[in-house]
């Protein structure tokens, strides 16, 4: 006998839901402004709502219930789609693709290293010219030299890098040939 309870329990609900759906139909277009946006989130109402038959009380409005829930998802729907990015030519999924980071960190201590065979003059510049982004005229009031003496100890520090990690040109830097074969960048070397 519980099942013919519940299954007259469901058949008021359902019949309750049915009788609902012109208005949430409306009300789903006037949030969206769109016809076949609102069947989609009616659709949607409809079945978070069946899903929680349990939790609606009999004799409460279901109109309200439904408006709620209606509402609800319409936010919630919003607010994902303010982090997704429509690409139905996957033109934005061709540009995600990333260079394995392992070689950056390997280059990161291949330079690290390098640096510290630097004698401390020269390293003392590049650091302040090149990582900490001082003038030339600002290290060398730093280090109490002359400006051309400091461009000196640069240039002096820049090619016993270049010597130290193998660069020769651009093609040098950053990812290699197969690695942006992979990620679909031209390679240029």
């Amino acid at each position: 006998m519980a099942t013919d309870v519940e299954s007259d329990n469901d058949k008021d609900f359902k019949r309750s839901l049915l009788g609902c759906l012109g208005s949430l139909r409306a009300f789903g277009v006037s949030l969206t402004g769109r016809h076949d946006r609102a069947d989609d989130l009616v659709q949607d109402t409809i079945m978070k709502a069946w899903a929680k038959k349990s939790s609606f009380e009999p004799g409460t409005n279901m109109k309200a219930w439904l408006f709620t829930i209606l509402r609800n998802e319409f936010y919630s729907q919003i607010r994902k789609s303010g982090r997704e990015v429509q690409d139905s030519d996957g033109f934005y999924t061709e540009q995600m693709a990333t260079n394995p980071g392992q070689y950056g960190a390997l280059d990161l201590q291949d330079f690290k290293k390098a640096l510290e065979k630097l004698p401390d003059d020269q390293r003392e510049a590049i650091i302040l010219i090149g990582a900490s982004g001082f003038s030339y005229e600002e290290a060398a009031e730093i280090c109490e030299c002359a400006i051309g003496t400091i461009k000196s100890r640069v240039n002096r520090a820049r090619t016993r890098l270049s010597e130290l990690l193998n660069v020769e040109g651009d093609a040098d830097y950053g990812p290699d040939s197969g690695s942006l074969a992979v990620t679909g960048r031209t390679f240029v070397g």
